[in-house]
């Protein structure tokens, strides 16, 4: 049951494009989160900002109001639900995914 709902998460993060997953990302990094997350949120957010910054020109120039990404609030709201081993094994595969995404953008 309990891995039921991290790959039903999951399975939703593969849909998401680069932008959304470091959206979401620096969401669950957000010292307003409701994460318990064991990787250190600062340093997390800060490189996700600093991506999607050289990726999204808009977001260079404004603030973010996730209220026009209900997607993004309802993964998190499904993230929220869920113990804070299973917060750390969807958020340690966006954050893999993450780099694996940039680092082959980067190459080809």
């Amino acid at each position: 049951m309990n891995d039921e709902k991290v790959n039903y998460v999951i399975d939703m993060i593969k849909d998401m494009d680069i932008e959304n997953k470091l959206r979401l990302a620096i969401c669950m990094c957000d010292d307003y989160s409701h994460t318990n997350l064991r990787y250190g949120k600062k340093e997390m957010y800060k490189l996700f900002d600093k991506m999607l910054k050289e990726i999204n020109k808009e977001y260079r120039t404004t603030t973010i109001n996730f209220a026009n990404y209900p997607y993004i609030i309802f993964v998190s709201a499904k993230i929220m639900e869920m113990s804070s081993t299973q917060q750390n094994k969807v958020a340690l595969y966006l954050f893999n995914m993450i780099n694996f995404e940039i680092k082959n953008c980067k190459t080809t």
